[in-house]
Order: structure tokens, then C-alpha cells, then sequence
């Protein structure tokens, strides 16, 4: 069955973070997804007060953006929050916006190689191995976790372009893919995806697809979406965003699960006027006819 997810944007500020959990984990949302945009609320911080503040939504990190983060650091941040509360927390990496990094001095030359250094490391690291590594970027001497997660956590890898979405199949346990992403996008990333699984031996692993949906519903709900499609400059892409009931959404749910996602996250746009009324939306509206559909 498809899982559905919202994600709770960085616009709204930190302070309205414990509301709109406490609301999702009220009424049974599945997912709740936090981003590390720069530089509005950090991603780890984050997800662990909302993690502590609820007892059963799943909480992921879509992205971390890598050139910021020393992997070690990443490993340890992501352990803990794994061992305090199992099976509940998912973390997703990626090269991050590139102006943002070059706003901070982190920008590099080869992004994709960081991320499959960093994605080689890090699983590595999250599977209790001792890890050296001498990579372009990535360098490690001996490290390994004391307290390394007590199963199994994959690491999600955030891709668009080609080789992003190859190295996803081949380094990374699942994918995300943003709102930008159309049903047909979804198709051609899971062929990407497929075939840097393939390469890599990997042809049997799990491999999950995560896809951002941008959604607006209610009072001037279409104006929104709109407005936001123009800002992003992708106003002109068939089958982008949905405005409507929980019936038209549902739909847009189901033709990107039937392009090969296997979990649709919700968005709403950034001007969204109730974040707990749009959980509850996703929740109680949603996820009933999305779990009817065959």
C-alpha cells in the first residue's frame, strides 16, 4: 500500500513545531517530514523534538544537505536518534542547494562524488563497521560508532539529474525525489534508479521512493498552487501539484504511486494558512480513500 506523508515546511517557525506534531501523531499521520533549508531550523534538532514529543508518527529529514555535515557527525546524530526511538526516524542526504553552500564556503567541485563518498561511509558506519576511507572528500582513519543503530536503517539520498539518480540506486537504500517531479519524472527516476541498482549488484535490494506532492486545499486553494508553480518557474508542467478536495488529491496520490512511488509526502505551499487543519486533511481525508484505492 502506498504510505502518505506530510511535511511540515520551514517557513512556519520553530516555536509551532510541537503543535502540528502533537496533531499528527493525534490523528494516526503516518509520516511527518522536516527539511534543512538554508538557514531556517536545523534538521536534526528538529526531527528529535518531534520525535520526543510523540509516541508513533515515523519523522524523516529530506535532506541534510552532505557538504555541511562531516559524515561522522551525520552518523552519530543519526544512531542516536535511531536507538532512542527504533524504527521511527528517516534521514535522507544530498548535495544541497549549491548557492546556499557557496553562501557558507562549503561548495565543491564534484558533487556527485561527495555524495557517493558520503553515502558509502555513512551506511558504513550506521551497519557498526569500522570505516577508513581516502576519498576527494570524504576522509576517515579508523572511526567506527560505539553505539551504532541496534538494526538495520537505511539512508535515503535526495537525486534529480541522471547521475544523482544512478548513484541513488547504486549507494543509497531509497530516493527522494521533490515536487518538481511529475508522474512521468517518477517513471524515468525509477529506470535511473533501477539501472544504478543493476550496476552496482544491488538488483534485489529494497530500494524506496519517497516523492514530494504539492498540495493546496481549501479557502483559494488553486491561486495558491499557482502562485508557487510561478515562483519555482515550472508553472508550465503537465501533472505538477494538485489544488482541491481530498478526492483530487487522493488521484494525484495514486498516479505518482502508479509511476513507482512508494510513498507520497504531502506539501503544502509556503503561504499555507493552517498547518495542523492540512495534517489533519492528510490524515483523516487522504489517507482513507489513497488506502481504498486498488
Amino acid at each position: 500500500m502506498t504510505g502518505l506523508g506530510a511535511v511540515l515546511r520551514p517557513q512556519l517557525a520553530p516555536e509551532r513545531l510541537r503543535a502540528v506534531a502533537r496533531v499528527a501523531d493525534e490523528v494516526g499521520l503516518e509520516e511527518l517530514w522536516l527539511w534543512e533549508d538554508c538557514f531556517r531550523e536545523g534538521g536534526i534538532s528538529s526531527a528529535a523534538a518531534v520525535l520526543a514529543w510523540t509516541e508513533r508518527v515515523r519523522v524523516g529529514v529530506g535532506l541534510l544537505p552532505v557538504p555541511l555535515r562531516n559524515v561522522a557527525v551525520t552518523a552519530m546524530e543519526a544512531a542516536t536518534l535511531h536507538r532512542m526511538f527504533p524504527g521511527r526516524a528517516v534521514l535522507g542526504v544530498g548535495h544541497g542547494v549549491q548557492d546556499w553552500m557557496g553562501q557558507v564556503g562549503a561548495r565543491v567541485e564534484s558533487p556527485v562524488t561527495l555524495l557517493r563518498e558520503y553515502l558509502l561511509a555513512l551506511r558504513a558506519l550506521l551497519r557498526g563497521e569500522r570505516v577508513s576511507a581516502e576519498g576527494r572528500y570524504v576522509q576517515l582513519d579508523d572511526v567506527a560508532l560505539d553505539w551504532p543503530p541496534e538494526r538495520a536503517e537505511g539512508v535515503l539520498a535526495g537525486a534529480t539529474g541522471p547521475r544523482s539518480l544512478r548513484l541513488a540506486g547504486e549507494a543509497a537504500d531509497g530516493t527522494v525525489l521533490t515536487a518538481n517531479t511529475p508522474p512521468d519524472g517518477v517513471r524515468r527516476a525509477r529506470r535511473l534508479i533501477d539501472e544504478g541498482r543493476a550496476a552496482a549488484g544491488r538488483g534485489e535490494d529494497v530500494h524506496k521512493v519517497v516523492v514530494y506532492l504539492l498540495a493546496a486545499t481549501g479557502t483559494g486553494a488553486r491561486e495558491r498552487l499557482r502562485a508557487e508553480l510561478v515562483a519555482e518557474g515550472v508553472a508550465d508542467v503537465p501533472d505538477l501539484g494538485v489544488a482541491g478536495d481530498a478526492e483530487a488529491v487522493a488521484e494525484a496520490v495514486r498516479r505518482l504511486a502508479e509511476a513507482g512511488a512508494d510513498t507520497v509526502v504531502l506539501q503544502p505551499t509556503g503561504d499555507e494558512p493552517d498547518p495542523e487543519g492540512f495534517v489533519r486533511f492528510a490524515a483523516e481525508q487522504v489517507r482513507p480513500l489513497v488506502a481504498a484505492q486498488p
